[in-house]
């Protein structure tokens, strides 16, 4: 029968040893679990002295808007409305009525009230000068700054640049005030940490943090402005307000959240202050801001398009059209070219392009590394000035029709009007006037579409459509310029 040995029945030294040894392990483990906590809390920022640093500098931007003019005028119940002096005959019971906020008929006049609104800012100059969003004080009657240390300034406008959400601040009355350091946003990194300073739904100096999520992001709204995306906790009143990094710089103006709920959801974008900094110098001396213009209408290169222009992998801006009298007109750029590179700099998406373009000084040449027809040339443009906004649409074409004829590819063509032609500013086309199930379909060609080039070749009539179908490769993708509502785009075709 086999021995079971218990404690006791070891000799005593070794019962001791074998105590030592436990004792020593368990000691060992817990040195070890202390050890991993304390390099864990050692390795996480601590903000309370950057915090402490900069608060002075962060101000709180409260506006108030007056109420416009006729804006809740009362409506009876046939929807007519009543103007002041009908209104004022009713009875005072009914004008109660109609002016309650549970009203179906739009409330009455003269009872407006004030429209208030908060959001954030910082200092930027010990004279007063201070940066925040264009939407925190639009339209704003009133501005009153409120600092740190309670003191309540009135603030005027200087100036906004809707283009990039920005708006400049002076503090009347202002004197060594506390300011904020600037630092460089183009030496962000993915993944560093980062804090904001800001009013979430008026909660005065509320500090977040969180780290880079990406950089150079592009949002549907604002094309010159490479956004900073982080997960730094945003929320309505952090509006204007500084993001800072672990210098206790200030590296971005917080400005957008992406939310389907009104509230913060993870993704938040910041203004990078190098082209906050750009605005605020024009706006302070020009009163205005000029951005560089280049005159064409870019989109992104997909695998598809890739694949048709000849590229290996998607990449650059490709040129949908070129904007007559543009720079990059003067300057022989072309639609269906590529841009590759702006000033040496490899331009990877569309969104890439516009940033660099617009902070170009306004007559500064630029050199374009542009892919044409396989091959890559450089092509230089002395940079314009970018119109007011709308100053570059172009007229939508109207609706045509004439002796039509069929074509391959599902969809039927007709010739382009010569005043369509004239109007839209380009050599001819053909215009697509019924479409089917098919290759154009699956492209995304539809009815009222101009097709002026396919395969990289141009099409001005029906006859040259023909021709450049019948020569089309069955084997990959091609290429379609179409002009649709006055603008070009390029579709991709597989046949």
């Amino acid at each position: 029968m086999p021995t079971i040995l218990t404690e006791a029945a070891y000799p005593a030294p070794a019962n001791r040893v074998w105590r030592g040894f436990c004792a020593l392990l368990m000691l060992s483990v817990m040195v070890s679990v202390f050890w991993s906590q304390g390099v864990a809390a050692a390795s996480l920022p601590d903000f309370t002295e950057l915090v402490e640093e900069n608060s002075s500098a962060v101000v709180n931007i409260a506006t108030t808007s007056a109420p416009k003019s006729g804006s809740q005028r009362f409506k009876g119940f046939d929807g007519t409305p009543f103007d002041q002096e009908q209104f004022e005959q009713l009875p005072e019971f009914f004008q109660d009525f109609f002016r309650g906020p549970q009203s179906p008929f739009g409330g009455g006049p003269g009872k407006s009230q004030p429209r208030r609104s908060m959001g954030s800012g910082f200092i930027v100059s010990r004279d007063g000068y201070v940066l925040t969003n264009n939407h925190v004080v639009e339209g704003a009657d009133e501005i009153i700054v409120r600092l740190n240390d309670r003191r309540e300034l009135p603030a005027k406008l200087v100036g906004t640049d809707p283009r990039s959400d920005m708006a400049v601040l002076k503090i009347e009355d202002g004197d060594d005030l506390p300011v904020v350091r600037i630092g460089r946003s183009r030496d962000l990194k993915v993944g560093e940490w980062v804090f904001a300073i800001g009013s979430p739904f008026g909660f005065d100096y509320t500090v977040t943090a969180g780290i880079v999520s990406a950089l150079g992001r592009s949002l549907p709204t604002e094309n010159y402005v490479p956004f900073i995306q982080t997960d730094v906790a945003i929320n309505p009143g952090n509006s204007g307000g500084p993001l800072f990094n672990l210098d206790g710089d200030v590296i971005g103006i917080n400005s957008q959240i992406y939310t389907r709920s009104g509230g913060f959801m993870g993704v938040s974008f910041a203004i990078p202050i190098d082209d906050a900094m750009n605005v605020f110098r024009q706006i302070r001396d020009n009163g205005t801001v000029a951005r560089g213009w280049l005159g064409v209408l870019i989109q992104e290169v997909n695998r598809d398009l890739a694949e048709s222009f000849g590229l290996k992998r998607p990449r650059g801006a490709l040129v949908a059209e070129v904007m007559e009298g543009s720079p990059a007109q003067q300057a022989g750029l072309q639609s269906g070219d590529i841009v590759l590179a702006y000033d040496g700099e490899d331009v990877q998406l569309s969104s890439d392009l516009p940033p660099m373009v617009g902070r170009t000084p306004i007559g500064e040449t630029a050199q374009l590394t542009v892919l044409r027809g396989g091959e890559e040339i450089k092509l230089d443009v002395e940079i314009g000035k970018l119109p007011e906004q709308g100053g570059e649409q172009k007229a939508a074409p109207a609706d045509s029709r004439g002796d039509s004829s069929s074509a391959p590819l599902g969809m039927i063509v007709e010739p382009l009007p010569a005043e369509l032609v004239d109007s839209l500013g380009i050599d001819g086309g053909v215009v697509v006037s019924d479409i089917a199930r098919g290759p154009a379909f699956e492209a995304g060609i539809r009815p009222r579409d101009v097709i002026t080039e396919i395969n990289r070749e141009k099409v001005t009539s029906i006859k040259e459509f023909r021709e450049v179908v019948e020569a089309l490769p069955k084997d990959r993708a091609v290429s379609v310029r179409v002009i649709r509502q006055g603008r070009a785009v390029y579709l991709v075709m597989k046949p």
